[in-house]
């Protein structure tokens, strides 16, 4: 995967849990357990922030620490930033708030962009119907040749008759894959009126005309975005849950 280049966002300033890269797990920050996991799949791995501290604490772990803008407005414009003048020609983001991201993810992604693809991500079936129903766990459907026809953090395809049965739904994991022209693309079109009332980027994509590949993998992953996440996330490095 000489051609592909890992970027891993990471901002300092969460509002719902700040200082969020540099939080914890037995007694590891959260950004070096994701900097751990994505080196266990490929060997150079970039983490693009806005913070000298969180820049200390990956290069401790071996991956490349770049300093970008604070005011840029999202993780993808981060990516972008720190890879622009990169010679990569794929490029994968995995979210800074991942450590649970698997190989199987970072695979999936790169070997849809290795078909062809602009754009690709993973999703996996849900497990419970309550999952389904948690509007933070982002809902995702597909045409029959796997590519998405729309993301939401409504229960999508809505069931009419009966209960709402799992294994019908697919939820999204927030792994993308870009070409490097495509991600070029991206951070150039303006927010969608679709992005901006579901709060989900990827629909900057489809509102713009382009398709997105989805591979469908048989793990979750797990994210940590409240201090709640961040005790569990502990239980399940110690394989308490």
């Amino acid at each position: 995967m000489e051609d592909l280049a890992v970027v891993i966002p990471a901002r300092i300033g969460s509002t719902r849990l700040p200082r969020k890269p540099l939080r914890e797990i037995c007694g590891k920050p959260l950004i070096v357990w994701v900097v751990e996991a994505v080196k266990r799949v490929v060997p150079e791995v970039f983490v693009a922030t806005d913070s000298k501290e969180v820049v200390k604490a990956v290069e401790t772990a071996g991956a490349k620490g770049i300093l970008t803008p604070p005011e840029l407005p999202s993780g993808t414009d981060r990516v972008y930033h720190a890879v622009r003048e990169l010679p990569f020609k794929y490029i994968v983001n995995v979210q800074g708030d991942e450590p649970f991201i698997r190989e199987e993810h970072i695979r999936a992604v790169y070997e849809g962009l290795k078909k062809g693809f602009k754009f690709t991500t993973v999703a996996t079936p849900f497990k419970s119907r309550e999952a389904v129903k948690d509007p933070s766990k982002v809902k995702v459907v597909l045409d029959k040749r796997g590519r998405a026809l729309y993301f939401s953090r409504s229960p999508i395809p809505f069931t009419r008759d009966g209960e709402v049965e799992p294994e019908n739904y697919l939820k999204h994991i927030g792994i993308y894959g870009f070409t490097k022209e495509s991600l070029e693309r991206f951070v150039s079109w303006e927010e969608g009126r679709l992005e901006r009332i579901e709060k989900l980027e990827q629909l900057r994509i489809l509102e713009n005309g382009e398709e997105i590949f989805v591979s469908v993998v048989e793990h979750d992953s797990f994210g940590v975005d409240t201090a709640e996440d961040l005790k569990l996330a502990e239980k399940m490095v110690k394989g308490e849950v």
